[in-house]
């Protein structure tokens, strides 16, 4: 029979252990990389053991009387290892649900891992929410390359990648994430948007994942054009972040960095990530945005959200 308890500081062990040999977790789950910002969230995570052996963890912070999981990432879930099957799934959120609700919890917020992060199928959450009478309330759209079976980049693509190499443009691995951390304030500003990690947090972060969280970039000379911080999950390679200065931007340099990542550095991977293109909640589609990851060949997967009332 399944249990669920409140994570502690001493569960971090066996919590990442089941991260790592789960079906759908991914670094983000890890405590190293959540409890960077953890003074931010009054933490609401669930350990689900069966027998004593823990078999799903639940990254979740609570806000009054809702639970998210997990308002610190871009997707939380319910994180599984491949012994925790359907039926006991349902069983799982069934006392999730009694957990939040004698602890006076009226709605839980939830965000599944995207199908593209996971390492096995691990959709049997989603079905659970539908049982459930969950409500999908937000859907944001992002766009996945599926390489080594891709449609070619366009012909516009194709031209920028020529025009930085023609230029002499060359990419190499950023030691110093200080200068595209400016670039990358410099271009959000002008959209009125700050990047979501300081400079400090990142740094931190890529110290605690040194192998995992990488910064390419794409020079001329001594100058910084373009850069794309990747976050590699193994199977799926995401670019948390991408920017380009001015003169990047005339010079083709972050298609012709990007080519390289797509073509040459993580071609052996099954699928490159862009990140999502929505906003005001999903409900607006920023057409520019898109069609850039698009020219690349990159095609739709949304990131879902629901609402359960408990």
């Amino acid at each position: 029979m399944l249990s669920v308890r409140p994570y502690t500081p001493a569960d971090a062990p066996r919590w990442d252990a089941v991260v790592a040999q789960s079906r759908n977790g991914t670094f983000l789950h890890s405590r190293a990389y959540m409890d960077y910002h953890a003074d931010r969230f009054t933490d609401a995570s669930l350990v689900l053991e069966n027998d004593g052996e823990v078999v799903a963890v639940l990254a979740a912070n609570r806000d009054g009387d809702t639970v998210c999981s997990h308002a610190g990432l871009t997707y939380g879930g319910l994180v599984a290892l491949r012994s925790l099957r359907a039926e006991g799934t349902l069983e799982a959120f069934g006392r999730i649900g009694e957990h939040y609700r004698r602890d006076g919890v009226r709605r839980f917020i939830y965000k599944p891992v995207p199908h593209v992060f996971h390492t096995w199928p691990a959709e049997e959450d989603l079905y659970a929410l539908h049982r459930l009478g969950a409500s999908l309330t937000r859907r944001d759209l992002s766009s996945v390359l599926a390489l080594g079976d891709a449609p070619a980049m366009n012909t516009m693509r194709r031209r920028a990648v020529a025009k930085a190499r023609a230029a002499g443009v060359v990419t190499r691995i950023g030691t110093d994430m200080a200068p595209f951390h400016a670039m990358l304030a410099d271009v959000l500003r002008r959209h009125d948007a700050v990047p979501t990690h300081s400079l400090a947090e990142l740094d931190l972060l890529r110290s605690r994942f040194p192998g995992q969280i990488v910064l390419h970039e794409a020079h001329r000379g001594d100058e910084l054009l373009a850069g794309v911080v990747i976050y590699d999950f193994g199977h799926t390679v995401h670019s948390q972040y991408l920017a380009a200065s001015a003169a990047g931007r005339d010079g083709g340099a972050l298609s012709f960095l990007l080519a390289e990542l797509v073509g040459g550095v993580y071609a052996q991977r099954p699928r490159f990530s862009f990140g999502i293109s929505t906003e005001d909640e999903g409900k607006v589609l920023n057409a520019g945005l898109v069609a850039q990851k698009e020219s690349f060949g990159a095609r739709a997967v949304v990131h879902d959200r629901y609402e359960w009332v408990l």
